[in-house]
């Protein structure tokens, strides 16, 4: 058998190093979502099973913001901001139209200001992650139901926190061919509810 030349290893490690940071790339997002969604990092709202117990006198006021990239559509928050107590159940509604004349596909992702918020704020029902298809002209309503955890109030961190932001943005959906949509510019709309 004969012994591989130096040239031949180093070309062999180089695509095995190039084949590995590929798939490390594509991995990379779902991944750093999942870790974001278990540990509230950067903002990340966390999914809860259940409402707590527990409603707190301490009432914190939350903001929705509602941003578009690259799609022909409008999207707004029926109410721009909600009073809550901390452990009580709300819910905000959004309303998205297609502006176009061809159906749209389209997934909202979200996070939340402050940041170390996020591990409290957790959602009960959302259409976050979730592909949707829009219909040329229709509007559609989408709930958010969420609270505000009690531990916020005890942590040392996040125990001053009076306002927090939850912020929306709705993009294409993976393979969703922008270009096909005569006179559709990119575009970027928010409410300006994050003051």
């Amino acid at each position: 058998m004969k012994k591989p030349t130096a040239n031949a290893v180093v070309a062999i490690a180089c695509a095995g190093g190039v084949m590995f940071m590929t798939g490390a790339a594509f991995a990379a997002v779902p991944l750093y979502q999942l870790f974001c969604q278990v540990t509230g990092f950067d903002g990340t709202v966390r999914k809860a099973d259940q409402a707590p117990d527990v409603q707190l006198d301490q009432t914190v006021l939350i903001r929705f913001d509602t941003n578009v990239r690259g799609l022909p559509m409008t999207f707004r928050a029926e109410q721009v901001a909600q009073r809550v107590r901390i452990g009580e159940t709300g819910i905000a509604y959004f309303d998205v139209t297609n502006t176009s004349d061809r159906p749209i596909q389209a997934t909202a992702a979200y996070n939340v200001v402050p940041e170390r918020a996020g591990p409290y704020f957790q959602k009960l029902q959302c259409f976050c992650f979730e592909g949707q298809t829009i219909q040329p002209g229709q509007t559609m309503k989408f709930p958010v139901q969420y609270f505000v955890a009690p531990e916020m109030a005890t942590d040392r961190e996040s125990r001053g926190v009076e306002e927090i932001t939850l912020s929306y943005t709705f993009y294409p959906t993976q393979g969703f061919d922008q270009a096909a949509i005569a006179g559709a510019p990119p575009s970027s709309q928010g409410s300006g509810a994050a003051g």
